[in-house]
């Protein structure tokens, strides 16, 4: 109301002046929402308030200038937003034309997943900024409405881990990241300065300063290469010199501190670090009683120069190795030992006429490939089944008995029942034939979608037992595994004893990454559409057979469906009897 009053008092001013005076305050009147020219209508109402008099009005002749100076700026304003505005929608356009011609390919690539997450989190926000500067009731509901199927902060961390655990999986440097040098892709994504920085300080917030360090030197490279971003090089080496210090590098923190010094002389921290830096630096050199040290080395900070942390996984070297296809121990000896046969069920009367093709895949434990296991259609069914119910893949707690979700299970999973699509119960059926074990008290078919990074690391599909002899005989396998609860309880509430065998389905192919192994024994399972692997996971004894821990490995680029069934042990006395040893 007071402002009203002040634009009234203007209009009795200018009420002896032409219609077109009048009709530009009241235009004025009606923006002054807009900041830059509220500063300037305010300015001109104080003045309106002090000097009411005619005699007084050359000064408002100014105060009008004033006005129509700061209404060019104000249209300037307008007209600056609007061609961001089109900017935004002409750069999302083309990025959702090209998405939505085909959704699996494109978030096949890791870097769309990331930046897609990365957009709909931070850069839709910030266009919403912008458009709100000005009343657009329209778009704000429309974010609305839409806002709550965003991804949140979370999600975008876990985008970028997800990155991360690529780049360490596969040996990835994050250059080739950056620049989208991945293989089996279809689609050319890039990684900006911002993208790289956002990247590194993520880790750093975690204090994970191997991946900040490698993410941060990226960054730092394209800045040094020319590359435009909103990000400063000083703000870069702040973050790189303090990860590299971490990490243990004294000269070369040291070399980065001064260089930042060098940029911004100015800046509150880096005079600091510096002095701290080379006081420790000295400090060593005296307790080591020797020569000062090699300056800091000028080679490029790359996956080899540090070392990455250890973690809790005791196999993970092997586990990165043979998802690399590295390592595998498939000697002439055991391939001269595999086959491939029609299997017909011990001749169940469904497979005499349409026997399955079988494959041997390894030896001991023996994992078995069928193929032609679902069709297409098949496929496509459960998929359709599945979509609108999948939610993070859990695990089931040692202690609690309990499903939680878990960072080492990173997939998203739903349960069919038999009863809810006559596709879901022919397939539990054929199942039961190939196996010739009862699917009464096996768990339901379960589905899962691994996306950008999806994993599930080295894991027993079995509950462990203190008293598997098996394993008390294994003093090495004994070691390895000492640090893994046990979970004796863990399917109890079921009633049907413990998982004996697993049969999975691989339910498309994956242009990278993907792979099932078995660090135990080494060997690799590719996916291949269609087709089915199944493995027992506990001796004829009952006792568990822990060479069949496995893992999915991260999928680097493409988007692998799966579906599989535990099969439990009871109703197997008959189909399965124990044998004479315990290790039968």
């Amino acid at each position: 109301m007071a402002y009203w009053t002040r634009a009234c008092c203007l209009v009795s001013v200018l009420g002896n002046q032409d219609s077109a005076s009048r009709k530009m305050v009241t235009a004025m009147m009606m923006m002054m929402k807009n900041s830059l020219f509220l500063l300037a209508w305010l300015s001109f109402c104080a003045k309106a308030e002090v000097f009411t008099s005619i005699g007084q009005m050359t000064d408002l002749i100014f105060t009008e200038k004033e006005l129509v100076q700061s209404l060019k700026e104000y249209i300037q304003a307008e007209e600056t937003k609007l061609s961001a505005v089109k900017s935004w929608a002409s750069k999302l356009d083309m990025l959702t034309q090209m998405s939505t011609s085909d959704p699996e390919g494109y978030l096949a690539h890791p870097v769309n997943a990331y930046k897609l997450m990365k957009r709909l989190n931070t850069e839709w926000s910030e266009l919403e900024s912008l458009v709100l500067q000005d009343p657009s009731d329209s778009f704000i509901a429309n974010m609305s409405v839409h806002r709550q199927y965003f991804p949140d902060e979370e999600d975008q961390k876990g985008a970028a881990k997800a990155l991360m655990r690529l780049q360490d999986t596969y040996k990835l440097d994050s250059e080739s990241i950056s620049q989208g040098r991945l293989p089996g892709v279809r689609y050319n994504a890039l990684l900006t300065v911002d993208d790289c920085f956002d990247m590194g300080k993520m880790a750093y917030n975690d204090a994970d300063y191997y991946h900040s360090v490698l993410w941060m030197q990226q960054a730092l490279r394209q800045l040094d290469a020319g590359e435009d971003a909103s990000t400063s090089k000083s703000d870069v080496l702040d973050y790189l010199s303090y990860s590299v210090y971490q990490l243990g590098d004294l000269p070369r923190a040291i070399e980065l501190t001064r260089r930042l010094v060098f940029i911004d002389p100015s800046h509150q921290r880096a005079g600091g670090n510096l002095r701290y830096f080379e006081k420790l630096l000295s400090t060593e050199m005296r307790e080591q009683a020797r020569k000062p040290t090699d300056p800091a080395s000028e080679r490029p900070i790359d996956l080899a120069t540090y070392e990455r942390p250890r973690d809790y996984l005791p196999e993970r070297d092997t586990y990165e190795a043979l998802c690399r296809g590295e390592g595998v121990k498939m000697t002439t000896q055991r391939r001269s030992r595999l086959y491939c046969r029609y299997h017909d069920g011990r001749r169940n009367p469904r497979l005499l006429l349409a026997p399955m093709k079988e494959e041997d895949e390894w030896d001991s434990p023996h994992i078995v490939r069928y193929l032609d296991a679902l069709s297409n259609q098949e496929i496509e069914k459960i998929k359709e089944l599945a979509k609108p119910r999948l939610a993070r893949a859990t695990v089931r707690d040692p202690k609690s008995g309990v499903l939680t979700v878990a960072h080492y299970r990173v997939s998203k999973s739903a349960w069919l029942e038999g009863e809810e699509d006559p596709v879901i119960d022919r397939v539990n059926r054929r199942i039961q034939d190939i196996t010739g074990l009862t699917v009464d008290t096996a768990e339901l078919l379960q589905v899962a979608n691994y996306g950008v990074g999806g994993q599930y690391e080295p894991h027993f599909d079995f509950s462990r037992r203190p008293s598997d002899s098996s394993l008390k005989k294994d003093g090495n396998r004994l070691a390895t595994y000492l640090n893994y609860r046990d979970e004796p309880d863990a399917f109890k509430s079921l009633g049907t004893g413990n998982r004996v065998a697993t049969f999975l389905n691989y339910m498309s192919d994956v242009e990278a990454g993907g792979a099932t192994v078995f660090p135990d024994f080494g060997a690799v399972i590719w996916p291949r559409k269609g087709t089915a692997v199944f493995w027992y996971n506990l001796f004829r004894s009952g006792e568990g057979d822990y060479r069949t821990r496995h893992a999915a490995c991260p999928v680097l680029v493409g988007s692998k469906w799966v579906s599989n069934k535990w099969i439990h042990e009871r109703g197997q006395e008959f189909r399965r009897p124990c044998g004479l040893t315990e290790v039968d």
